[in-house]
């Protein structure tokens, strides 16, 4: 755990002294987000936090590439100077989007050319379990359409959640160190090669979210933007990638289907998913673009409810630290396989039953007015972005 450690204080330290510099030029260039209705916060707040977390990933991986632990992951494997190409590319579409606002079609097509750029370096899926399904492998054809798919959807469903202070550097930081974990797990077990890639982005993903925290939890002192977000969301695809889709095995501390490890992220990024899922079944109802804004993620409507602008961050946090605890328990306990899937589907139920995209809770989704006390409550309740 030694070389992680220090990828992991590099990360994190560098991260918060960057952060500092960050705020200072965004003030400078007039790189402020100014209130409005589609965001939550109240006053002008700077952005480019992203552009913190993507000079201190550089650091964390040039320090990574200088330690003999790290030796066989970038001598034996064209995957980081992928992700490197590939994050530098999604930096630069989100940071044009913070300064200039582009069109959906315009990002999208950044976000495909940043994976196509991973799956030319060999960070892409080749194989996975899928339960009841077997063993799937992917033919030529398929893995560059795999890629594309899954790298833009983690980095929306990232994107999508980042909407209250600290909420998406949070979720980020719970998911990025229950993966490292289970990585950690599956090369004790023998499953993952010397050479993966994957513990180590974690680990940095993990860092630079918690070094960028202290600035941007409530209130926010500087919003890490689309840059940060989609970099993240990068990260994390890349991460769960060439973890789940080059692990030939499932593990799980025993044997048991529901662990093949291609399955892990939808438990331990389960909040943004399920929040990505709800936007776009949401904006179909309505025929409405799935790129269109509004105030009807998770973390709205647990504001809309009457939760403080920290309690739902707070909350929507321990809903990742619950889904992560059911990967890692069964993991390092050796036993409660047989709870997962009754745990899984109590946990779906519930949050359906909170958050389901037909609820009207404190505000009508179709813009007609609230009662009194439900205004006066959320006037409150807003604090912040």
């Amino acid at each position: 755990m030694f070389g992680y450690g220090v990828v992991l204080i590099v990360a994190t330290v560098g991260t918060w002294l960057l952060t500092f510099g960050a705020r200072w030029v965004a003030l400078r260039a007039g790189a402020v987000v100014a209130p409005d209705d589609r965001r939550v916060h109240d006053r002008p707040t700077p952005i480019g936090g992203g552009a913190a977390m993507f000079v201190a990933f550089l650091a964390a991986m040039a320090v990574a590439s200088r330690l003999g632990q790290f030796h066989s992951v970038f001598q034996g494997s064209s995957e980081p100077l992928g992700v490197v190409l590939g994050a530098a590319a999604i930096f630069g579409v989100g940071l044009l989007d913070d300064l200039r606002e582009v069109s959906a079609p315009a990002k999208m097509a950044g976000q495909v050319f940043a994976a196509s750029v991973l799956y030319l370096f060999g960070v892409t899926m080749l194989y996975f379990q899928v339960p009841f399904a077997g063993f799937v492998v992917l033919s030529n054809d398929l893995e560059p359409l795999v890629t594309v798919i899954w790298v833009v959807a983690i980095a929306n469903a990232v994107n999508f959640i980042d909407g209250l202070d600290g909420l998406a550097a949070g979720i980020v930081a719970i998911a990025a160190a229950a993966f490292f974990l289970y990585s950690d797990r599956l090369f004790k077990a023998g499953l993952l090669p010397a050479e993966s890639v994957g513990p180590l982005l974690a680990v940095i993903a993990c860092g630079v979210c918690l070094g960028f925290l202290p600035h941007n939890f409530h209130r926010a002192r500087i919003f890490m933007g689309d840059a940060g977000a989609l970099f993240l969301g990068l990260l994390m695809a890349a991460s769960t990638m060439v973890v789940g889709g080059h692990t030939a095995d499932q593990f799980s501390g025993r044997t048991y289907f529901f662990f093949a490890p291609i399955f892990i992220p939808f438990f331990i990024l389960g909040v943004p998913i399920v929040d990505t899922a709800f936007a776009i079944v949401r904006r179909a109802r309505n025929r409405a673009g799935v790129a269109s804004a509004d105030k009807q993620h998770l973390h709205h409507r647990l504001m809309q409810m009457g939760h403080g602008h920290r309690r739902s961050v707070l909350i929507l946090w321990a809903w990742t630290v619950v889904l992560s605890g059911l990967v890692l328990y069964p993991t390092y306990a050796k036993k409660g396989n047989a709870m997962i899937p009754a745990g899984v589907a109590g946990l779906a139920v519930l949050l359906y039953t909170l958050f389901h995209p037909g609820l009207r809770s404190g505000t009508d989704t179709d813009g007609l007015p609230v009662e009194p006390e439900t205004a006066a409550a959320l006037e409150d309740a807003v604090h912040g972005r």
